[in-house]
């Protein structure tokens, strides 16, 4: 049996349970590991990846360090890759330099003139939120969920960022019908 690793970078604790949704999925078909980012020592030993991680001022810079950590190791696996947010500009975009993307369809929130992003709507675009993880490595599929916040389990500098850049209002966005969907298709993916 296949034996799937789905490790996780998180804030406040709630990209874990993002990561045991989709480690629920994936163990129909394979062994699955749900380890945080940190405690991951090797990738060895496993036939697929799951890398999560949320967006705080980018994505979550432990997550991009692992990323280019194991680049090499990364390439040799299938790998997949998911991203919470709390805002996401409606784009259309149903790739990203060729890897297909899964949106939740209940997240992205339409522009104001299309032709034209505020610098918000242009900040939390699919592709300003993924070229630098695309820059590392090429995933069979990303997924792109809400998350959650909860200003109070923040760190205080992220805080006025959140509130005067992003202007995040707190609460839970997590669709955890569409992150079981994209369990579902990752578990696919990875068996082919």
């Amino acid at each position: 049996m296949k034996k799937i690793l789905v490790t996780y970078a998180t804030n406040a604790g709630s990209t874990a349970k993002v990561a045991q949704a989709v480690a629920d999925k994936l163990t129909k078909t394979a062994h699955v590991e749900v380890v945080p980012l940190e405690k991951v020592t090797s990738l060895d030993g496993y036939s697929a990846i799951v890398l999560g991680a949320p967006m705080i001022v980018g994505w979550h810079r432990g997550a991009l360090a692992f990323l280019k950590r194991n680049q090499a190791a990364l390439g040799q696996k299938p790998l997949a890759i998911f991203v919470t947010c709390v805002n996401l500009t409606r784009t259309g975009e149903t790739s990203q330099e060729g890897v297909p993307l899964f949106i939740d369809e209940k997240l992205p929130k339409a522009p104001k003139n299309p032709a034209r992003l505020g610098i918000k709507e242009n900040y939390s675009t699919p592709k300003n939120y993924l070229t630098p993880i695309l820059k590392l490595v090429k995933p069979v599929s990303i997924g792109i969920f809400g998350g959650s916040l909860q200003y109070f389990s923040m760190k205080w500098w992220q805080v006025p960022f959140v509130l005067l850049v992003i202007q995040a209002m707190p609460g839970d966005k997590r669709n955890w019908k569409a992150i079981s969907e994209w369990g579902g298709q990752v578990a696919g993916k990875f068996a082919e």
